[in-house]
């Protein structure tokens, strides 16, 4: 019996997120505190009073989401997860829970990748679509046919649980895409309110920035093994964690497949930390018979 716990990607955001967690004891609001002075700027106030239009800025989505998921596990007493993993920007607050990355240096990385990967999506006009009731080797096989036909970018990016993944790619690439997995049977293959192809190989240049900051983080040998979304297998090599996590911004989130390996290492409990309940309706899509809570 195994317990693990898991991290909310972008998405979650909500207005008012984390004001309990300031509230609730000095050690939250000294790492509140914390981080408006290492983004140089009060993310708490944005996060406690921000309209839902500026919260969905992914320079205050992505270190919004992480300060909730990593303060909410860190008011948690004497935790020590036999296994962690995230959904995206998620992976970084596992690395906090896991102690391979300092809260300072994983806020920091944090901050780069969402300005980045804001920067990526300015240089080329892209969007993600969800695919619903659709086999996930067919959804693969449409957007190959798409690319090879039309050259344009489309890939799987998110495997969240059967029956609901997400594609990513050039605007006209998803466009031409939907209607090919409407035509072979999806329920839905509905656009996405996003700003750009996230886990795309259009995020290539937010990569490259990405990539030099991660490799000039000093990275601990982790509490436990973390299971990365790229691999969908644990790790605690932490080159290898390095690498990994470089190479999810334009690789795909193996969400689905990741719970499952979790759960064939042993993991019987899984509690999510951080603001929705995302992950635990996903948990229990891929396998009822899972314990699940949350703690935000």
């Amino acid at each position: 019996m195994k317990h693990a716990y898991i991290f909310p990607g972008q998405g979650s955001q909500f207005s008012g997120m984390g004001k309990f967690l300031y509230d609730i004891n000095n050690e939250s609001k000294e790492l509140f505190e914390q981080a408006n002075e290492i983004l140089k700027f009060r993310i708490s106030d944005i996060m406690f009073n921000g309209s839902d239009e500026e919260l969905k800025q992914t320079n205050v989505t992505q270190p919004a989401i992480f300060l909730h998921s990593v303060i909410a596990f860190k008011t948690l007493p004497d935790i020590k997860p036999d296994m962690v993993a995230g959904h995206s920007l998620g992976e970084f607050s596992a690395l906090v829970a896991n102690s391979t990355l300092s809260f300072e240096n994983a806020l920091i990385l944090v901050s780069i990748r969402a300005q980045a990967m804001q920067r990526a999506c300015k240089m080329n006009p892209s969007t993600m679509a969800a695919v619903l009731a659709l086999a996930a080797d067919r959804v693969e096989a449409i957007c190959e046919e798409v690319m090879s036909e039309t050259g344009e970018v489309v890939v799987p990016a998110n495997y969240n649980c059967p029956g609901q993944l997400v594609i990513s790619g050039s605007v006209k690439g998803i466009e031409i895409a939907c209607e090919r997995m409407k035509a072979a049977g999806a329920k839905r293959a509905l656009m996405l309110p996003v700003g750009g192809a996230f886990h795309s190989p259009l995020m290539l240049p937010a990569k490259e920035e990405l990539a030099a900051a991660i490799d000039a983080t000093h990275f601990n040998e982790p509490s436990c093994p973390v299971y990365q979304n790229v691999v969908a297998k644990g790790i605690t090599d932490p080159s290898t964690i390095k690498r990994n996590l470089i190479n999810q911004l334009t690789g795909a989130v193996k969400w689905t497949q990741c719970i499952e390996t979790m759960i064939t290492d042993g993991a019987t409990n899984f509690t999510e930390s951080g603001p929705g309940k995302v992950l635990q309706g996903l948990v229990l899509k891929i396998n009822k018979e899972m314990i699940v809570d949350g703690m935000s």
